[in-house]
């Protein structure tokens, strides 16, 4: 039983991130339809049978290029999205820091909200939530494994410290996570573990 999570395809710099609704670049999308492509003819050995992402744009772009190459329709949640950074979300940099100078992920509080937003320990507590309940469905077989998901660095982040019994905070030190690359986990035995991390593919 495997969990295969996927980084969305590039998207535009200049921004902030978060709950930014902004799409994916030319680039992104030539990503999502490489990793397509490849999931396709590898189609033996990954054996995906359910996909879900994030319901931003630039997941959601992402997973479409790979159900249209597998055929297989895909979930969009809220349950997957990146930390909600409220008013910030998709605002460019230099208005951010004109609005809130200051203010990033990494010098929030643990505590502390964005505006408008969620705070670093609702965001861990939410994605933690979020994996715990998607392997209860895996194991009571109310979903076909295996599973693809489409989500964002900072989630990816979180299921690494929360797989390897490592204490996250939001100044932790940051996993390699590239767009488009494939981070395989896996059901051994009575728990859940990393079995491959930040497999590129299509270059």
């Amino acid at each position: 039983m495997k969990i295969y999570v996927v980084r969305h395809g590039a998207d535009e710099e200049g921004y902030r991130g978060g709950w930014s609704q902004r799409g994916l670049t030319e680039t992104g999308v030539n990503q999502s339809k490489m990793l397509g492509k490849y999931l396709h003819e590898h189609a033996g050995q990954y054996d995906i049978q359910t996909i879900i992402s994030s319901d931003l744009q630039r997941a959601v772009q992402t997973s479409k290029e790979i159900e249209a190459a597998l055929n297989i329709p895909g979930s969009h949640t809220s349950d997957w999205r990146e930390m909600n950074n409220g008013e910030l979300a998709g605002m460019l940099h230099a208005e951010a820091e004109e609005k809130y100078p200051g203010i990033y992920f990494n010098t929030l509080e643990m505590h502390t909200a964005f505006p408008g937003g969620e705070s670093p320990i609702h965001f861990y507590t939410r994605i933690k939530s979020a994996f715990q309940n998607l392997c209860t469905q895996l194991e009571a077989k109310k979903m076909k494994s295996n599973v693809l998901l489409v989500t964002h660095g900072g989630v990816i982040n979180i299921l690494y410290y929360v797989l390897l019994n490592q204490e996250w905070s939001n100044t932790s030190s940051f996993y390699t996570i590239h767009n488009t690359s494939i981070h395989t986990f896996g059901k051994m035995k009575d728990s859940w573990s990393v079995l491959d991390t930040n497999r590129e593919v299509g270059k």
